[in-house]
């Protein structure tokens, strides 16, 4: 296949935190197909000025600061793309549909019903999702203390969380799993189980979390879950994970971790390589904490992800 088509696409968010989506005018491409405004990167053409442009003449608004968000493949049967994401912080304007395309603000919770192209899937996950994953210690020790610590993180912001708790029988497990989730839901977080699927749908999760082995061991999403996420190490298996479904992975170890002291490093430049070919957010999991945000946005990935530091 050729060479993919360029597109600078834009997500832009009203005060109320909805998402704009526009509607490819007839004559077009999937005509009639919701997407994220943008278009297409011209030869010689910075992507930055592409987006600025682009959203100059199809929406009537200034950018002022814009930063990447994603950027995937993807491939149709007679054309590929490669969407170039940013998130725009910042805009003048009043969006208008100046090419004549009807425009729409969207809760980031709707977007998955609303029909939007194939391609816009990633994209979709990656504005639903948080830029941090908690990921809780695999010994809870005390649960009052446990329950406390998990509060405290949020409290401070923690939206997306996995429930890693190994080897802990099941009883326990519900005990537990029943106050966590109540805490979550106050907070309006997501709580996702490194598990079972099928207890993770049982015991009420949003989603689940697949290790590496699991995730080998399956061949099709697991259903009745919102969310799937996945734990990978290299190219193929987030390759893995994509074919899957999963929303997003989890790719480790980015820093050397005390918690797999083998496990050889991949670095910042290991970790943007596999962005680079991932077509799915990916979080960056070893030796993480909050002040490696940046960093990691830098190289491609939704955020970070870790355990000590943030109960």
């Amino acid at each position: 296949m050729s060479e993919p088509i360029h597109v600078a696409v834009a997500v832009l968010r009203n005060p109320r935190g909805q998402v704009l989506v526009s509607r490819r005018l007839p004559g077009s491409h999937m005509a009639g197909s919701w997407e994220f405004p943008g278009g297409k990167v011209e030869p010689g053409e910075d992507v930055r000025a592409a987006l600025r442009r682009e959203l100059r003449e199809e929406l009537g608004v200034r950018v002022e600061r814009a930063m990447r968000l994603i950027r995937i493949r993807h491939d149709y049967p007679d054309r590929s793309v490669l969407l170039d994401v940013w998130e725009v912080a910042a805009f003048r304007g009043r969006p208008a549909g100046l090419e004549g395309q009807p425009l729409a603000w969207v809760g980031t919770d709707e977007l998955p019903a609303r029909g939007l192209i194939g391609a816009d899937r990633p994209i979709i996950a990656a504005v639903r999702l948080p830029r941090t994953c908690l990921i809780t210690p695999p010994e809870p020790g005390d649960p009052r203390v446990f329950l406390a610590r998990l509060a405290r993180a949020l409290e401070n912001g923690v939206r997306l969380v996995q429930l890693r708790l190994p080897g802990m029988p099941d009883e326990a497990l519900e005990s537990l799993a029943s106050q966590v989730l109540r805490l979550a839901r106050e907070s309006g977080a997501r709580v996702l189980l490194n598990g079972d699927p099928a207890q993770a749908a049982r015991l009420g999760f949003d989603g689940v979390h697949l290790g590496a082995s699991r995730l080998r061991a399956l061949d099709a999403r697991p259903p009745d879950l919102a969310w799937l996420g996945a734990s990978c190490h290299d190219a193929a298996e987030l390759e893995l994970a994509a074919a899957l479904g999963a929303d997003f992975a989890l790719v480790s170890p980015v820093r050397p971790t005390p918690s797999h002291p083998e496990a050889k490093p991949l670095g910042w430049a290991g970790l943007e390589a596999l962005c680079e070919q991932a077509t799915l957010p990916v979080y960056a999991l070893g030796g993480m904490t909050a002040a490696d945000v940046p960093r990691a946005r830098e190289a491609g990935a939704q955020g970070v992800a870790g355990i000590r530091g943030w109960v």
